[in-house]
């Protein structure tokens, strides 16, 4: 079996896919809800309230080694701490899709810290970490506007680094919908893509 690389892909801003150099160790899904006080007299311990949920976070460490190439890791490191920056078409930061196997994430990049720990005899740093944390995106009025299903079938050229999550993310606005990609072209695995194979991208409700 091949591994797997785990990619971020840019769904909503310009195009980019960035393919880590290693798999994380792990990763960790949050999510939490928010509650309110109610303030009454005389009682030890006030009665609370839901307020409502809030956004999933997933968050973890990324390793970046370029000690044997003899380059500099902050080439790699950029361009994850460049997912913070301002898309100028969207006047926000990039909405981005991390995938790991069947695993998938769409969010914000709302923390990137940096961390380098080898270098090469020129100063020039070789070995780094990278700590991030993802905001789940579930904007819908901004997703509906930036991806809308077609009532008629397209054609979509894969790119490397694509899946059919990121693929479903982009054309529909949810990578949870890959299924119907897949069983228009009749796909058992959906991890066996190919860059520069053309796949039919169907219509949904």
């Amino acid at each position: 079996m091949r591994l797997e690389k785990a990619t971020i892909q840019k769904i909503i801003g310009a195009p980019e896919t960035i393919e880590v150099l290693f798999n994380p160790n792990e990763y960790r899904l949050s999510v939490s809800n928010q509650f309110a006080e109610i303030a009454i007299p005389g009682l030890e311990a006030p009665p609370i309230q839901y307020v409502r949920g809030n956004s999933r976070t997933l968050t973890m460490q990324l390793f970046f080694d370029t000690y044997e190439q003899g380059s500099d890791v902050r080439e790699h490191t950029n361009r994850i701490a460049a997912l913070l920056d301002t898309d100028p078409e969207l006047h926000a930061p990039p909405v981005c899709l991390f995938s790991w196997g069947t695993f998938n994430f769409q969010g914000v990049l709302e923390r990137a810290e940096q961390r380098f720990t080898l270098f090469l005899a020129s100063g020039i740093p070789a070995r780094a970490t990278v700590d991030v944390t993802f905001k789940e995106f579930s904007d819908t009025g901004l997703r509906m506007a930036k991806h809308r299903s077609a009532n008629f079938d397209k054609r979509y050229t894969v790119r490397r680094g694509d899946t059919l999550a990121a693929i479903a993310a982009k054309e529909y606005g949810n990578p949870k919908n890959w299924r119907p990609i897949a069983e228009a072209n009749g796909m058992d695995d959906p991890l066996a893509i190919e860059p520069g194979q053309v796949l039919s991208i169907p219509a949904i409700e």
